[in-house]
């Protein structure tokens, strides 16, 4: 049978097509196995869900469901740490290994969430971007039998100022904060912060903030110096009032790159606001490490978890 030269071209460009959508499916990353190996073996997982309906490899997420569980899972979101411009969704997992094994083990769903880099795409992409993945995972809960009541933000360092900017900003109607500026129909149930930034002005007096490369300058488009009224909008600190759901802060007390007066200040403005929280500083401890993993802050975890989704 002869082929027309139009069925020619058709054949070529549908062996195109194919060939770059398997380049992408095979660019996107997979669970390492090191990060698989932390939770129970017989844990479902859900890999590179796309939630923005497009295909950048930043606008994918994770899930990880306990087998065997019945009724609607509560459901912990994980948001990563690394100045806002590096690291993924697999970040801060490997020195987190026992509460990460504790929350599937205890009948927790985790999801882990990227989110575009402040070096390709300034503030505020970022918290569009975990507003938009977590409207995803609201709106997908049945498909995944998620509670869509008992939604709790987990984030660490960066992650954890978009986790206290997103559950603060909540009820406040900040449409820019909002992707498409549309505002999300979920509600935070509680938010856990390990050492997040909570007020960007209050870096302004360390002159280091006035260079270009300082992540918050980065994140911004400009020091906070410079613009003081988009450091205010993305401060979690801004939108604290009563409404606001209860906080479990943890932070080192040998902070270097995050100095634990931002975690006392934002208790600071929860508990004038009368807004359940804790605060713990962890005796000795650096930015991030091993030493938020352990037993003594476990427990802290699961007890504020416990009493939060009742």
């Amino acid at each position: 049978m002869q082929i027309l030269p139009f069925q020619l071209s058709l054949l070529k460009i549908t062996l195109l097509w194919i060939c770059l959508t398997l380049s992408f499916l095979t660019s996107r990353a997979q669970v390492p196995d090191k990060i698989k190996s932390i939770f129970p073996p017989s844990t479902i997982i859900h890999n590179n869900i796309a939630y923005a309906g497009d295909t950048l490899k930043k606008h994918l997420l994770d899930i990880y469901l306990p087998a065997q569980t019945k009724g609607k899972l509560p459901l912990l979101i994980w948001m990563h740490g690394g100045a806002w411009m590096t690291n993924d969704k697999f970040a801060d997992m490997g020195y987190m290994k026992q509460t990460l094994k504790g929350f599937l083990e205890n009948g927790y769903a985790l999801a882990s969430i990227d989110y575009r880099f402040s070096t390709t795409a300034p503030f505020p992409a970022q918290i569009q971007d975990c507003n938009q993945a977590i409207e995803f995972l609201y709106q997908h809960a049945q498909e995944y039998n998620l509670d869509k009541e008992r939604f709790v933000l987990v984030g660490f360092s960066a992650g954890g100022h978009l986790a206290s900017l997103l559950a603060l900003s909540n009820n406040n109607q900040v449409a820019q904060l909002y992707a498409n500026q549309k505002k999300p129909s979920f509600k935070i149930k509680a938010v856990i912060d390990f050492y997040g930034p909570s007020d960007l002005l209050a870096f302004s007096s360390n002159p280091e903030i006035l260079k270009e490369d300082n992540p918050i300058s980065l994140l911004l488009g400009a020091s906070p110096v410079k613009r003081p009224d988009l450091a205010k909008i993305a401060s979690p600190v801004t939108y604290v009032d009563k409404n606001d759901p209860p906080f479990l802060i943890v932070h080192g007390e040998k902070d270097e790159s995050v100095p634990y007066t931002q975690s006392v200040l934002l208790q600071s403005y929860l508990d004038q606001a009368k807004v359940k929280n804790e605060l713990i500083i962890v005796a000795g401890a650096p930015h991030y490490g091993e030493m938020f993993d352990a037993e003594p802050v476990r427990k802290k975890i699961f007890h504020f978890l416990s009493t939060s989704l009742k």
